[in-house]
């Protein structure tokens, strides 16, 4: 009786590794593991793991599995064209992946600067945005993101959306802008209460916060040129 290919699922469910992974984190998955889930099923002889061995065993090091090449790997059993051809094309994605480096949007170097972009970005809006620049050391944009869409009055102005992502991105630093749809970019008494409360977040978890712009129709104001962000004298 012809054998039929063993999928992932179905090896035994105290070693399946997309549970693990999504468990885990990836991080805790052995090299055999990884390579199953890029493999996804066996072959008639082994199931995926056994077949995960069998690859590793055969290569010894991943330095020569990451060069190996389209016939190296159709000459291993259960190995035919299909998953050499998504081996390679994975092998190569992580290649390009290792190489790439943090996209950057500019250095800054004002709150004036800053506001200038925001201005013609922001000052048609008829709901309120908040944006996040996110920063490095060196304080170039490394992202910006439209947080929420709302007043900040409410309760979806909540800091852990904010420094979500500064977390994320490995952000030093953070300013702050959303625009007033009125035109006027005079500072309501829960824009001062927010930004104090970014601020007093912020330093908790050691990311500071430059800035909270509030932009116009054609002006804005910087609530630290207003004094009402601290110097953390």
């Amino acid at each position: 009786m012809k054998k039929r290919k063993l999928f992932i699922n179905e090896v035994p469910e105290d070693c399946l590794p997309r549970e693990r992974l999504e468990l885990f984190g990836e991080k805790a998955l052995s090299n055999q593991e990884l390579l199953a889930i890029l493999l996804r099923t066996g072959s008639r002889e082994e199931n995926v793991m056994r077949l995960a061995s069998t690859v590793l065993n055969h290569f010894q090091h991943l330095y020569e599995l990451k060069n190996a090449s389209l016939h190296e790997l159709m000459s291993l059993n259960g190995i035919g064209k299909v998953k050499a051809i998504e081996l390679r094309a994975a092998i190569e994605f992580g290649y390009r992946m290792q190489q790439s480096s943090q996209v950057k949007l500019g250095r800054i170097s004002s709150s004036h600067q800053i506001a200038q972009n925001l201005i013609y970005e922001l000052r048609d809006f008829q709901q309120e945005h908040l944006v996040c620049l996110y920063l490095n050391t060196k304080n170039e944009v490394i992202r910006q993101e439209t947080v929420f869409k709302g007043s900040l009055n409410q309760s979806i102005a909540h800091p852990r959306e904010v420094f979500k992502g500064a977390v994320k991105y490995s952000a030093a630093r953070i300013v702050l802008a959303h625009n007033h749809p009125s035109g006027n970019p005079k500072p309501s008494q829960s824009d001062i209460n927010f930004t104090l409360r970014m601020q007093e977040c912020g330093e908790m978890m050691g990311i500071e916060v430059l800035d909270h712009i509030i932009i116009g129709q054609k002006s804005y104001i910087s609530m630290r040129e207003e004094n009402f962000l601290s110097d953390g004298d």
